[in-house]
């Protein structure tokens, strides 16, 4: 048996590290992935991933097959270049940016330039060079609608850009409150470069933007000269249907006033890790804001995986290039466990119960409020004595102050096992009401 040594005298002290890798914040996601890893048996209403009932391994050879067709057909390559498109480093922008042009336009209204379009790995890397970019000197402040999506919190403490919360109130943004949080900033001597949004069923909140109030929003963004960073990995998923959904906000921008981040994790599937940024605004000498993110994106990850975007390019041209077509099945599948677990939580608990939730009109994700503190003990709890998980609304205001609110997801459990865990949620929650008594 040896004895692990002790650190060298020389050695440099690893606490002398940026201050953003010790936030608590950036341990959310690992915290909530490691209850989950202790008790897999716990059925999951806290997951945002994606339903995996239809994934095979056979649709990855397939979709890399229909894109080696595409470049052998449509851009006429031979076996060479076909073998190095896919295999070599590739076209920093990426090499499926004139197909993602063709799904915008098709399945949204959307219609841009394919060189405004960057590549990314996964929307989180379009995420992090887009504030990359916008954050010049201290001065600079990012404005996200609260409570917001851990990811641009943390990306955000990561590039020292602080964040300015907005509220979200009951049409998906406060107008009236953004406007004087920019006001705010520019008195304190601070510049207010964009503002963080989901206009579609927010994570974690679950609400939709109505059209007016994005026309609203588009109108203020003029006016206060500030960029909309609009994130819109949900919007393929309404609970009515296709005839429910509402235009983008980039669909509906014509002052290039709205940076498109998406994401092909919930349609495609994340493993892929490919994402986009929809970048057309006006950067140096003619080009793109696109370009000069690609020239970030250089010094990181330098291309995204051209195997990875083969895979989506194939699944895109199996389908006409929609993304629509495409999940009809993911979809019936989303309306059909957000029916049921609003269904469910009707049915577990009256009104004088003294617990509160909204209803989403698609999505993921419902918002719960109960009568006692949610912490990520009583997480710990839930998972360990009734084997079901939730998420902590506190994680999302960024914030280790517990909330009397949680989040569930309906995307990862099977529509079947809804009412399974439901019933676990009640147990645990009736656990909890009596423990706090």
């Amino acid at each position: 048996m040896t004895t692990p040594e002790a650190p060298h005298q020389d050695a440099p002290d690893s606490r002398a590290l940026h201050p953003a890798v010790g936030d608590p914040l950036l341990s959310s996601m690992n915290f909530l992935n490691e209850v989950a890893g202790r008790h897999p048996d716990a059925l999951s209403l806290a997951a945002g991933t994606p339903h995996e009932g239809f994934y095979d391994v056979e649709d990855i050879h397939r979709a890399l097959r229909v894109y080696c067709d595409h470049l052998r057909t449509a851009t006429g390559r031979t076996e060479e270049q076909v073998r190095r498109t896919l295999l070599q480093y590739g076209r920093t922008k990426g090499i499926i940016h004139e197909l993602i042009a063709r799904q915008l336009a098709t399945d949204e209204g959307i219609h841009v330039d394919p060189e405004a379009i960057l590549v990314t790995t996964g929307c989180q890397e379009a995420l992090f060079l887009t504030l990359r970019a916008l954050r010049r000197d201290d001065r600079d402040v990012l404005l996200a609608v609260n409570p917001a999506y851990i990811g641009v919190t943390g990306a955000a403490r990561l590039l020292d850009l602080p964040v300015h919360p907005v509220a979200e109130g009951r049409d998906g943004v406060d107008l009236r409150d953004l406007a004087d949080r920019v006001a705010k900033a520019r008195a304190d001597g601070l510049d207010p470069r964009a503002l963080y949004v989901v206009p579609d069923y927010a994570n974690p909140s679950g609400l939709r933007m109505p059209e007016a109030a994005r026309r609203a929003l588009l109108d203020l963004a003029v006016r206060e000269d500030i960029l909309i960073l609009e994130d819109n990995p949900y919007g393929l998923f309404p609970l009515g249907g296709d005839a429910d959904r509402v235009p983008t906000l980039k669909a509906l921008d014509t002052h290039r006033r709205v940076v498109h981040l998406g994401s092909f994790s919930k349609t495609v599937f994340p493993g892929a890790r490919i994402g986009y940024a929809v970048a057309d605004q006006p950067a140096h000498e003619g080009s793109y804001l696109a370009d000069a993110l690609a020239r970030a994106k250089s010094m990181v990850t330098v291309n995204t995986s051209p195997i990875a975007q083969a895979v989506v390019g194939g699944r895109l041209l199996e389908h006409g290039c929609s993304l629509v077509r495409a999940t009809r099945r993911e979809a019936d599948v989303y309306r059909e466990s957000l029916g049921r677990l609003l269904d469910g939580l009707a049915a577990r608990f009256p009104a004088s119960s003294g617990v509160r939730w909204n209803t989403p009109a698609g999505g993921f994700f419902v918002v719960v409020e109960v009568p006692f503190d949610v912490t990520d003990e009583s997480l710990e709890r839930s998972a360990r004595d009734h084997r079901v998980l939730w998420t902590p609304l506190h994680h999302f205001y960024g914030s280790a102050v517990p909330l009397r609110c949680l989040r569930l997801s309906c995307s990862a459990v099977d529509p079947g096992d809804v009412d399974e865990a439901l019933d676990r949620f009640a147990a645990f929650v009736a656990a909890a009401r009596q423990a706090n008594a």
